[in-house]
């Protein structure tokens, strides 16, 4: 009777923590895809990345376009234009030419120098935008190709344009993309929506360097899954088959008297 009693208990307890599991998964899931609604801006449409799927990879030649629509110049020939902030080998500050491998510069001095060229609003940190925004590339994508004409009892300010898609409706920053208002150098059209897929892209490889690495290490480790099951799974039964198959039985000698009591 107390053994059924046990083992109604572990059963409750075990339907108990399933179902808290349960619950806290649906949490997870409801507020991970929460709708976030706000009153004074449009949430942009999930649009289909190329590198939004659990083992997707980047498109490097859109990362590559990108870059192109953001700056339009040759890599090399920017990089070594712009100075870079060092130490040499006696531990003197010194400023030498960029390469590559070094972040990309501050364009502006300083918050009040950045604003003073940017109608009052000082531009934020672009390097981890498609990261920091409710929506990522999504969001992005339709900032850039979001600008209309501000509707009927909106004011928009000189210098100000109307965009949906940023909260409040009231944005800084002019319109940057327009039909052909670049040349590729690979020859795709340079459509606006093509140029904000593009640098959407490279926003994202710029706020996650090691996106693809990450993945491929997943994929590595997946693979590798199967044979560690295989090999725990047969350790375990190797050492629980030897003892659970133990059996114990005490008797008494004969001719042996127990042991008497001490008084």
């Amino acid at each position: 009777m107390q053994r059924a009693v046990v083992q109604g208990s572990k059963r409750g307890l075990a339907v108990l923590a399933g179902v808290t599991a349960a619950s806290g998964m649906g949490l997870v899931y409801a507020l991970e895809n929460s709708v976030h609604a706000s009153g004074d801006n449009v949430h942009p449409y999930a649009l289909p990345w190329a590198h939004s799927g659990p083992f997707s990879s980047f498109d490097i030649a859109s990362v590559r376009r990108g870059y192109e629509v953001y700056k339009q110049e040759e890599a090399k020939a920017e990089a070594a234009d712009a100075l870079i902030n060092d130490v040499d080998d006696k531990g003197a500050a010194i400023q030498r030419p960029g390469i590559l491998t070094d972040k990309l510069p501050n364009p502006y001095p300083n918050k009040k120098a950045a604003a003073a060229a940017n109608n009052g609003a000082a531009p934020p940190d672009l390097s981890l935008m498609a990261l920091a925004r409710h929506g990522g590339d999504d969001y992005v994508f339709s900032l850039l190709t979001g600008y209309l004409e501000a509707p009927a009892g909106v004011k928009v300010d000189d210098g100000k344009a109307y965009n949906p898609y940023f909260p409040g409706g009231i944005i800084s920053m002019p319109q940057q993309l327009f039909d052909e208002g670049i040349e590729y150098k690979d020859g795709t059209p340079a459509t606006m929506s093509q140029q904000a897929k593009d640098v959407s892209a490279f926003m994202h490889w710029a706020a996650e360097p090691f996106h693809d690495t990450r993945k491929k290490w997943a994929l590595k480790i997946a693979a590798l899954i199967p044979f560690v099951a295989v090999v725990l799974i047969y350790g375990k039964r190797n050492i629980w088959s030897f003892t659970k198959s133990q059996k114990f039985l005490f008797k008494t000698v004969k001719g042996r008297e127990p042991p008497k009591k001490s008084q």
